[in-house]
């Protein structure tokens, strides 16, 4: 079936990139909680874990129902079980309710970013695909930006942090609503469908398990990364939670610059070629940052970090789905399930973090990216990688 572009039908659509963003929601959260409880960081840490553990659970099964509920509707699913998410927190707030929300955030989550992607492919023609992922993820990193700065809004005028569930749930559901009346044609629903087992044979490919794992790693940069700044900062320098987490705004704000640019940059440049060097950059950043105690030059390497890995994910994913372009659906859902390995990265964090301090938990996250290094080396040596290269045309 051939997809005409059509604008108006794109536009909704890549709105829910930034509902995707709302998944930030749990770095922001994690601090204050950890605060309005008094938690130590291995018991902080349980809580993004909850989000991400069921990224395993339901990416899987969310790709296998999308070959025959269709991908609009299991949006719009998403949606709804988002929404219920951002609603339990102001109805009722306690640590182990805090637990429950965090996993109904990562349910909704995972089965939207399985089925954002490939709904993407519906209203954008292949030769835009590359493009209109950058600017999906462009508009996820806008709503991860504004969110710290939305919460301190929350805190200081309307009294609470808490608000900003309810500012993101009218958010959400303007963006539920104009994707419902969007009219997006789909493919008929397939006879017969993929198995557990299939969407895991893929694996078998080297190339896919290479970029299962550095999804893997990526997001425990991200997230770590997202959860970290503002405690290193309180550590260090004795800054109040408000003001630290201004700090995870700077982070953010690189990655909206670095996704922008990175737009820009790999029209000419090679995706892969582009992967490395942004490993090089980051690898090179947090080494300095065990070592530098300079608060401006601590948060001008946030800014290096953060403009860095801005386009990582994106590069892994596009690689992915070109490689495997008739099993989008299961390709993305593998894929989205790399995001689960943070259910084990950030434990991990946490018990290094609360035995020698935030620099334990950027050893991890150091140890992490240069695995994705070579990595990377591993999937530009291998012949077949050669035919992703993601310049645009």
């Amino acid at each position: 079936m051939k997809k005409e572009y059509s604008f108006s039908n794109a536009m909704p659509v890549l709105f829910g990139f930034f509902i995707v963003g709302f998944v930030d929601l749990v770095g922001i959260a994690n601090s204050y909680v950890k605060k309005d409880f008094k938690l130590s960081d291995t018991l902080a840490n349980l809580l993004p874990m909850m989000v991400f553990l069921w990224f395993a659970v339901f990416a899987i099964p969310a790709s296998l129902l999308m070959n025959s509920l269709g991908r609009k509707k299991k949006v719009l699913m998403s949606m709804l079980v988002t929404l219920i998410a951002l609603i339990m927190p102001i109805v009722g707030y306690s640590y182990a309710g805090m637990l429950v929300d965090f996993s109904l955030i990562g349910i909704g989550n995972s089965i939207l970013q399985v089925s954002v992607n490939p709904l993407l492919t519906n209203v954008v023609s292949g030769e835009l695909l590359t493009s209109s992922l950058t600017l999906g993820q462009f508009i996820k990193t806008l709503s991860s930006f504004f969110g710290p700065i939305i919460c301190i809004y929350a805190a200081s005028v309307l009294g609470s942090w808490k608000y900003i569930f309810a500012l993101c749930s009218i958010i959400l559901l303007i963006a539920a609503l104009w994707l419902y009346f969007t009219e997006i044609a789909e493919s008929p629903a397939k006879e017969k469908t993929s198995s557990f087992a299939g969407c895991f044979k893929l694996l078998n490919d080297k190339v896919i398990l290479i970029l299962f794992l550095g999804i893997v790693f990526v997001i425990g940069i991200d997230v770590g990364l997202n959860t970290s700044i503002p405690k290193l900062l309180m550590e260090r320098y004795n800054i109040p939670l408000e003001k630290a987490g201004l700090g995870r705004s700077l982070y953010f704000m690189s990655r909206l610059t670095g996704t922008l640019l990175g737009a820009i940059s790999l029209m000419k440049l090679s995706g892969l070629g582009f992967l490395i060097f942004g490993m090089v950059v980051i690898i090179t950043a947090l080494a300095v940052l065990l070592f530098v105690f300079n608060i401006w030059v601590v948060m001008i390497l946030f800014f290096v970090t953060g403009f860095a890995v801005a386009n990582v994910l994106f590069i892994l994913f596009s690689i992915a789905l070109k490689h495997k372009p008739a099993l989008a659906n299961e390709v993305s859902g593998l894929m989205i399930m790399g995001i689960a390995g943070d259910a084990v990265i950030l434990p991990v964090m946490g018990v290094f973090s609360d035995y020698i301090g935030q620099v334990g938990g950027i050893l991890i996250l150091l140890g992490s990216m240069i695995y994705l290094f070579f990595s990377a080396c591993s999937v530009q040596k291998d012949s077949v990688s050669r035919s992703y290269d993601l310049k645009l045309p």
